[in-house]
């Protein structure tokens, strides 16, 4: 559990960092890479170990099988998240954005309005919009840099062609851990309009201390329209599997999805299936909180340091190691400040508009890194914006 190490990605066909440069101008002989949200740590040694029987063994055939699979899924949920579920109510679909693709496909039809509170995940949009269905951007409430949900004009803005809700939870890119009276009024909402919810609960292994993720199942009188979307991949650091979770405690919209699945000839691979078993494992628990604990030290330095800079505010983060930084106070332009942190602190970090409306103002910072290097980050943001000080 040596987070501290530092592994050089370059010329690995990291997205993170081999196509920043493409993407930000930011070169990665010189540059951080802070925005794909993968981290830069190795998993724990009980999935490392996983693929090395597999290598060892030396034959990748089919996989047959999957009850230790999902039995591993089972009891994460149930120790990690006090949540019983069903080994019959999961399906595996390769990521988490394909089964938001999968969702969007299964319970709309074209034309249809999907709704997003947002800033939002972007990839959520991406899909709504590949799909040809409408991407219905209800802003969510920044008050005094924590967000909140305004059900009333949400209401107001319902036309009636609306069929599904893509819940955050925990919410990126803001970090929110959603309290049980929030979850209910989401649900709430979601029953007033007719809406499919649909929570992607990705992050939820990843909280700060003193906040804890509560599921959206556990919400009453919300499963006959309630689908569960989660993942080892970014709490194990291993998003390159593409391996994703959809739970659905509900007959006939399970009955839906699969039949869906079915027709796409759609399966998992082997490797995120032997990799996700291993994880969902008391070693793998053990690893967690240490990442945590890590995750908060990080977090505790990057705000103070950030929140030095006058006109610089970073959100407070109940969960994630994804950190959202408003830098409305400094009274730039979105261009400008955004060219101070590219050119002159070398970092690529997300810029905030493509997480939808409520995103204009801010950039946000991957902190899944060794200390080193989010302490140079730290230091190459205070001297961009130096001026201020």
């Amino acid at each position: 559990m040596n987070f501290d190490q530092k592994i050089d990605r370059r010329g690995t066909h990291s997205v993170k960092w081999d196509n920043m440069e493409a993407i930000y101008g930011v070169s990665p002989d010189d540059g951080i890479s802070m925005w794909v949200a993968d981290m830069e740590f190795q998993p724990p040694q009980c999935v490392q170990d996983a693929i090395k029987k597999m290598h060892d063994h030396g034959v990748y055939g089919y996989y047959g099988d999957e009850g230790p699979y999902k039995d591993a899924i089972c009891w994460w949920m149930k120790t990690r998240h006090n949540w019983q579920i069903d080994p019959s109510w999961i399906f595996t679909t390769h990521g988490l954005v394909n089964g938001t693709g999968m969702c969007v496909d299964a319970y709309t039809n074209p034309g249809d309005g999907v709704v997003l509170f947002t800033p939002v995940y972007h990839a959520f949009a991406r899909v709504i919009a590949a799909a040809g269905r409408e991407v219905v951007e209800c802003e969510l409430v920044n008050n005094d840099g924590r967000y909140e949900m305004d059900f009333d004009a949400y209401d107001a803005q319902m036309t009636g062609n609306e069929r599904m809700l893509i819940l955050c939870s925990p919410h990126n890119p803001g970090g929110r851990v959603w309290t049980r009276a929030e979850l209910a009024g989401v649900a709430a909402f979601a029953k007033r309009h007719q809406l499919i919810l649909v929570s992607d609960e990705i992050h939820h292994d990843l909280t700060m201390p003193g906040h804890t993720h509560i599921p959206t199942a556990h919400i009453d009188g919300i499963a006959d329209r309630l689908v569960t979307m989660t993942a080892t991949t970014k709490t194990f650091n291993i998003a390159g599997s593409h391996s994703g979770n959809v739970i659905i405690e509900d007959p006939d919209l399970r009955a839906q999805f699969g039949k869906r699945m079915a027709a796409l000839g759609l399966s998992p691979n082997s490797f995120g299936l032997f990799m996700a078993t291993a994880a969902y494992s008391p070693e793998g628990a053990e690893w967690v909180d240490a990442l945590k604990a890590y995750l908060d030290g990080n977090r505790q330095m990057f705000d103070a340091g950030i929140n030095a800079i006058p006109g610089l505010k970073s959100m407070p983060l109940d969960a994630t190691y994804l950190a959202w930084v408003d830098f409305s106070g400094t009274g730039m332009s979105r261009e400008e400040f955004t060219a101070r942190v590219q050119n002159e602190a070398k970092i690529a970090a997300n810029h905030g508009p493509t997480f939808g409306s409520g995103g204009d103002d801010f950039l946000r910072f991957n902190l899944g890194a060794p200390r080193a290097q989010i302490e140079e980050a730290v230091a190459r943001l205070q001297s961009a914006f130096s001026d201020l000080q």
